[in-house]
């Protein structure tokens, strides 16, 4: 699908039926510990209430990586040649990559052609458009797809850079951390470069902090996952009878994001096979956030088959952007 001159966007992903959405949404409603899946948070209200998130004084993750990547583009952009792809995984916010595209002189960006690549047609038409308007003379190919099932998609033979901003790898299971890790290295041949946001391990106030934040922002963004499971699965949940609860978890390095129950309620769905029964006081869980140390950093090196070319860090070491080297 062309949008407009210079973009293009290809469709790969497979729509999910509304029977396989609606058991997914039961699966977890129905465990001995209630989830709901992160994947259930992006509707359009939840897109505004994360963007309004990334500029509290509390969540200091966005700004941070965006200060780092603006000190550090200098350098990273020495390493993008004339002909390399640049390939955004998760890219619905185009103002990161901008940050490094800045720094490539108009008649190189040319030759290049950058890949974003997001689950969400709407992000990527979005992204690619400002990008295109910004940098109208590189060439843009948007990829709707799960970025992990991009083999055979991404081209082989041309020499690349991979980002993934933002720290979502901390999103991942610690399993499909190291199945993404090996499944990037297979997008790439030697010398190429793979670029890794990461939010690391700190003082745990400051943490809870920037999923607390003051203006209850960040409850209002995990309460809307309820009303997107209304939408999708029929059922009645009220979100204001749930409190957003977030927390550090120091035995397993990741900030949880739950919803507690205020009072006892039955749940029904008319496409669920019995109703869900809630307990007073019981938690749905509704997203993992992992932080990470320099150690997880050598890890990954070992997971992926990489090696640590460089690592761009902000004063206090709250944030760190690793370049890795197929």
């Amino acid at each position: 699908m062309k949008i407009s001159s210079g973009i293009e966007i290809s469709r790969y992903l497979t729509e999910r039926t509304e029977k396989e959405i609606r058991d997914d949404l039961f699966t977890g409603l129905s465990s001995l510990e209630k989830n709901i899946p992160s994947k259930y948070f992006y509707d359009s209200a939840g897109s505004k209430l994360f963007e309004k998130i990334t500029h509290l004084p509390e969540y200091y993750p966005s700004r941070t990586e965006k200060r780092i990547l603006r000190d550090a583009s200098p350098v990273i952009s020495k390493n993008i040649y004339k002909g390399n792809i640049i390939v955004e995984f998760g890219s619905g916010d185009c103002s990161k990559i901008s940050l490094l595209l800045d720094r490539i002189p108009p008649e190189h960006l040319s030759t290049l052609c950058y890949i974003p690549v997001d689950v969400c047609p709407d992000a990527v038409k979005e992204s690619a458009g400002i990008l295109n308007e910004k940098f109208p003379e590189m060439n843009l190919h948007g990829v709707v797809q799960d970025f992990m099932k991009l083999h055979g998609i991404i081209p082989m033979c041309t020499p690349k850079l991979i980002c993934f901003f933002g720290s979502t790898i901390g999103n991942l299971s610690p399993d499909d951390t190291e199945l993404f890790l090996k499944m990037s290295r297979d997008l790439m041949n030697k010398g190429d470069r793979f670029l890794l946001g990461l939010d690391m391990v700190k003082d745990k106030q400051v943490l809870e902090n920037a999923y607390n934040d003051s203006k209850g922002v960040t409850a209002a963004f995990n309460r809307n996952i309820l009303n997107v499971v209304n939408r999708l699965a029929g059922t009645d949940f009220d979100p204001l009878l749930f409190e957003h609860t977030a927390f550090y978890n120091e035995n397993k390095s990741r900030i949880e994001m739950h919803l507690k129950a205020v009072k006892e309620m039955k749940v029904n769905s008319p496409h669920f096979p019995h109703t869900i029964n809630i307990s007073e006081g019981e938690t749905i869980h509704t997203e993992n956030s992992r932080k990470f140390t320099r150690n997880d950093i050598s890890c990954f090196e070992g997971m992926a088959g990489m090696k640590v070319e460089n690592i761009y860090t902000d004063q206090k070491g709250w944030f760190s952007l690793v370049q890795f080297v197929a």
